[in-house]
């Protein structure tokens, strides 16, 4: 059966490229009937006529352009506020003085504002000051002086644009978070769906398999108890969860997808808690801090493969009845595993004594795996009390572990 996927579609961008369209379209309408209102003004029309030929064939050629920001290059922008800036400081050519002195409309008149708006949604607020102190700057030089209408129309067109485009950003990151709290409220939908299904089906027959193991004894006992340890295991990754949901998007105009997508290995930080959680059994309990405890991969995986050496010895030397508690301790330069059971502890000398003999397991596989992070390893045992070993790992860990 074919896996059912919902997409959701969020973007605030979108609309104001659509605008934006449609602000060029009607700003050059607007321009070009300036100009036939006023063409008694115009020493040289030809020149005026032909600037306007050429700003119509560019604002039509170029509405793909601005449908959204994948389209909207930075060459684009470029050019787009050059055809500007060109028809700003070609009206006093093209005008007469009275024109000028009346307060008279550029060539481009308010058609400039939409190159600059294009750069405020594009790339926010900065974007939209380094556009606007150009056309600020050539609005002086057609003037020839600063008059009070010119300045208020360059304060007018530099602060909408920076606003407009703090607004797209503000906005943008409001999408962000949305998209986030999606991704984690489907992805608790998703485990609560997958809880409910597997606590009627598969954990009830474990259940069931250890309470019927049990009664029976024998090899049955031995299969229920390893039906338990399955139980707990998978009630700590049904508690964990067991999809990952996240969002991407194919094309930033269409704004943030939320889906449901297969994500690579994580390259940053691993949650030490997620690989220590699959150890927890019938007689293995865990306990975590509730916030993530973050380590490099590397030396993550190192410091899992240490519990589970130990573990390994709890199940070897201490007998299949002894229990183990996994404590996880997040220290702001370190991070603590404890792992303690309640065996019948080690004789003194014994550990020196292993080693002589050439078994290097808590050698090798527990401390020659935290000296490699540059963390330690101690382990403390009374005879007839359990044994207690304490793994210390710096958060920022070094050497060959790290170097992987």
């Amino acid at each position: 059966m074919a896996r059912r996927e919902r997409v959701m579609r969020m973007s605030v961008e979108l609309p104001l490229w659509r605008a934006l369209t449609g602000y060029r379209v009607l700003t050059m309408l607007y321009a070009v009937g300036l100009f036939a209102t006023q063409y008694d003004d115009y020493d040289r029309p030809g020149i005026a006529i032909g600037y306007y030929v050429v700003l119509c064939g560019w604002t039509l050629a170029t509405l793909p352009r601005v449908q959204n920001e994948a389209s909207c290059t930075k060459r684009f922008l470029a050019a787009d506020l050059t055809v500007a800036l060109t028809g700003i400081v070609l009206t006093p050519l093209v005008v007469n003085d009275a024109h000028i002195d009346g307060g008279g409309p550029t060539l481009p008149s308010i058609w400039t504002a939409g190159s600059v708006l294009a750069f405020a949604i594009k790339g926010g607020w900065r974007w939209a000051a380094f556009a606007s102190t150009p056309v600020a700057v050539a609005n002086l030089i057609e003037r020839g002086a600063p008059a009070r209408d010119t300045i208020h129309n360059v304060i007018l067109v530099w602060v909408a644009s920076i606003a407009i485009g703090y607004v797209v950003e503000v906005a943008r990151a409001s999408e962000r978070t949305l998209a986030r709290a999606l991704e984690i409220e489907a992805a608790t939908r998703e485990r609560e769906r997958l809880a409910r299904d597997i606590h009627d089906s598969v954990l009830q027959v474990l259940a069931m398999v250890q309470r019927r193991g049990a009664v029976l004894g024998g090899e049955a006992a031995e299969l229920g108890r390893m039906a338990g340890e399955q139980e707990v295991a998978l009630r700590t990754l049904v508690s964990g969860g067991l999809t990952r949901v996240s969002w991407a998007s194919e094309d930033a105009a269409q704004g943030a997808v939320v889906r449901a997508v297969d994500e690579p290995e994580p390259e940053g930080p691993v949650d030490l808690r997620v690989l220590l959680a699959p150890f927890a059994a019938a007689k293995v309990s865990f306990a975590e801090p509730g916030a993530p405890v973050e380590l490099p991969p590397a030396a993550a995986r190192e410091l899992a493969a240490a519990v589970g050496a130990t573990l390994d010895n709890v199940r070897k030397h201490a007998g299949e009845q002894a229990r183990a508690w996994i404590l996880v301790e997040d220290e702001p330069g370190e991070v603590i595993v404890t792992v303690r059971d309640d065996g019948p502890g080690i004789p003194e000398g014994r550990l020196a004594q292993a080693e002589g003999e050439g078994r290097m397991g808590v050698a090798l596989s527990i401390r020659g795996r935290l000296r490699d992070l540059g963390g330690s390893a101690e382990l403390i045992s009374v005879p007839g009390q359990g044994t207690e070993v304490e793994l210390k790992v710096p958060k920022a860990s070094r050497g060959k572990a790290g170097q992987r």
